[in-house]
């Protein structure tokens, strides 16, 4: 297998699991849309207000392991091709892809949900100290604050920061490479952004 062709597998392979819109086919199966009910959109906040706790559950646990298995798959993939080096780039690829695909779903005109559980997962597949670090901040701001979205960009925002204080420390055998610290800004950036209707109402107090 030559690098193309593998980055190409791992590219169009993430981004469709991604993309999967798993709130949307949950809210079908109890003979609703999603996106008419609440903030309108599919993630598991929306799923769980809407239908309950269950249903949100199920929804934050499936958007969680589109995060975590492609990226495990494309390590797996890479360390069995004959190029096991890029392994230092390809679950960054892997991470960005399927995070890209939840966000701007082709399953929904380009259209998805704000990122939070698929890019956890992910992040779970690459930094796993990182992503129970920012859990923890998560649970402060929303304890603190009472607000999910401010919660999730308080942790978004920090990933980045804390992956890189990670390698500083060493905390995990193998570094997380700059590709995926690179990456971990970009979702930042992307998560923040697709929270932009809940900054205003949180800055206007409603």
């Amino acid at each position: 297998m030559t690098l193309p062709v593998l980055i190409a597998i791992i590219v169009g392979g993430c981004y469709i699991l991604g993309s999967i819109p798993f709130g949307l086919l949950i809210g079908k199966a109890n003979k609703i849309d999603i996106r008419d009910h609440g903030s309108g959109n599919i993630g598991a906040t929306n799923v769980l207000r809407t239908l309950g706790k269950k249903w949100g559950y199920i929804c934050f646990l499936c958007d969680f392991l589109k995060g975590l298995l492609p990226v495990l798959g494309a390590k797996y993939l890479t360390l069995n091709s004959n190029i096991p080096e890029a392994v230092e780039y390809t679950p960054a690829i892997a991470m960005v892809s399927t995070v890209l695909g939840h966000v701007f779903s082709v399953f929904l005109s380009f259209k998805g949900g704000k990122g939070i559980a698929t890019s956890a997962g992910a992040i779970m597949a690459i930094a796993p100290y990182t992503l129970l670090a920012c859990l923890l901040l998560w649970v402060v701001v929303f304890k603190a604050s009472g607000y999910v979205s401010l919660a999730s960009i308080a942790a978004a925002i920090a990933i980045p920061f804390v992956s890189f204080a990670e390698n500083r420390l060493e905390l995990q055998s193998t570094p997380i490479s700059k590709y995926s610290i690179g990456i971990l800004f970009l979702i930042a950036f992307l998560v923040t952004l697709k929270h932009k209707s809940n900054i205003k109402r949180l800055m206007n107090g409603t």
